[in-house]
């Protein structure tokens, strides 16, 4: 896979480095991403099935309700890369991570299912951003209202950042 060197701080807004710091800086994050996605996967299949259902605290997502967030995040993300990569400039709109949860119906699927889904929507992910010219990465662009930028280099990295955050979440306050 391709090598994509680490963002620049000035290539995503701040609240971003909550994800970034979880990545190393090898330049790898597409060999990351696969791998993050087999760790979780293992973690998740060695639980009981009740703790995919278990809430720390009232109103904090389930395991399941977790996955299907990333699936979520990964895919309007990738859109975001996806736009920025052609130099679209359309304004994109943001999206609210507890309405999507809240509609999601995570907890009605099977875990399968969901595993099924986040691993094809991973496959596309590696397979556009491995294919993606050199210079479509350092494009960027910012949602309606928004003026914090992104480059699509960063995107990658949020993204394997993201899924590292919600591993560490599940590891600290599930598995109590």
């Amino acid at each position: 896979m391709r090598i994509i060197k680490r963002p620049a701080p000035d290539e995503y807004p701040a609240y971003s480095e909550m994800y970034m710091k979880y990545v190393p800086g090898d330049g790898m994050v597409l060999t990351h991403l696969k791998e993050n996605l087999i760790e979780l996967k293992k973690l998740i299949y060695s639980l009981p099935d009740e703790k995919l259902y278990y809430r720390y605290a009232e109103g904090k997502w389930t395991i399941k309700e977790i996955l299907v967030h990333c699936i979520d995040d990964e895919r309007i993300f990738v859109y975001r890369a996806l736009c920025y990569a052609r130099n679209d400039k359309t304004e994109l709109p943001g999206f609210e991570q507890d309405d999507y949860t809240r509609y999601s119906g995570a907890n009605e699927r099977e875990l399968d299912n969901i595993f099924e889904e986040y691993e094809t929507v991973r496959s596309s992910t590696i397979t556009f951003f491995n294919g993606l010219p050199e210079e479509a990465l350092m494009r960027s662009g910012c949602m309606t209202g928004n003026t914090n930028r992104r480059t699509v280099r960063a995107i990658a990295y949020h993204l394997a950042g993201h899924e590292l955050h919600h591993l560490n979440i599940i590891k600290e306050k599930y598995l109590e």
